[in-house]
């Protein structure tokens, strides 16, 4: 059995399959772009490793042998080989992965996903939708968009993406339309929650102090709340980003004119040492879509 180190150069053989193809030194050097001279040489180099003749050397160019041509058909599958390999690698997307929240998730990143895949088509995104928190390199996360206060540890780089910015929705249906309702109108609504639990904070900053919250529904996710809100079930709060277009296509509509304001900004998250170019590129990439909606908005 032959091991690696027996094995023929990889110059000898590259320059035996073009001069089999051509049955030519010289043709085969053009092709190569070096001289018929180390083709010769090459393949010469070639025979005295094996030690055997592939070529019969003729006045009108070359002729296989026996074995050289059975040899050839083999070389040749070999190189096949490794061509469709290489190109199948090289043409493999760069993979991203991104953990966000569910809710950023299903309200933000996927109605925006056409528009990433244009701009970046040689990008693999992987999304990963959890309230947990991740571990880079445990999980294999490229990419995080959390809420939270800086800094969130000198290993990792964090670029804002949306201030927290709280407001209460529901569908037109359960409003006049003159617009938002006070609190007397808002105690006859549903009121629907979710784990982060902000109405009694929202509704203190809006009407001041309220001793009794009105009937609500309880949700373990903000964003099945919003789904709630949209089928015209109650009011719910999330993050003006994401229900925005929501509100522009007039799904929904603010229930109360105020906005809750606080410190648990969205940021995305990117390890400072080891991302890749990829990594690197959707990170500017929802800067850039974050920047481009807060002008808008």
């Amino acid at each position: 059995m032959t091991s690696e180190a027996n094995l023929p150069s990889l110059n000898g053989l590259r320059a035996f399959s073009a001069a089999g193809r051509h049955l030519s030194f010289r043709a085969a050097a053009e092709e190569l772009g070096v001289t018929q001279g180390a083709v010769a040489q090459q393949v010469r180099g070639l025979e005295d490793h094996l030690g055997l003749r592939l070529f019969l050397r003729e006045p009108r160019g070359l002729s296989f042998t026996e074995e050289g041509r059975s040899y050839h058909a083999a070389v040749s599958r070999a190189f096949s080989q490794l061509m469709d390999a290489t190109g199948a690698l090289l043409d493999t997307p760069s993979r991203v992965t991104i953990s966000v929240t569910p809710t950023f998730a299903s309200k933000w990143l996927i109605p925006r996903l056409a528009e990433f895949t244009e701009a970046h088509p040689g990008i693999d995104l992987r999304i990963t939708a959890t309230e947990r928190v991740m571990s880079f390199h445990a999980d294999g996360i490229d990419i995080a968009v959390r809420q939270g206060r800086p800094p969130f540890g000198a290993s990792l780089r964090a670029e804002l993406l949306f201030p927290q910015e709280i407001i209460a929705v529901c569908s037109p249906h359960l409003v006049a339309p003159e617009g938002p309702v006070d609190a007397a109108a808002l105690s006859r609504l549903t009121l629907l929650h979710d784990a982060h639990d902000l109405w009694p904070q929202f509704l203190g900053m809006a009407f001041g102090t309220v001793p009794t919250l009105p009937r609500g529904l309880q949700f373990s996710q903000t964003t099945l709340s919003l789904d709630a809100a949209l089928a015209g079930q109650g009011v719910a709060l999330a993050s003006r980003f994401l229900v925005q277009r929501d509100l522009d296509a007039g799904r929904l509509v603010r229930a109360v004119q105020a906005a809750l304001e606080g410190g648990q900004d969205f940021h995305a998250l990117l390890p400072r040492q080891g991302a890749s170019e990829a990594a690197i590129r959707v990170m500017e990439w929802l800067k850039s879509k974050a920047r481009e909606e807060l002008r808008e908005g």
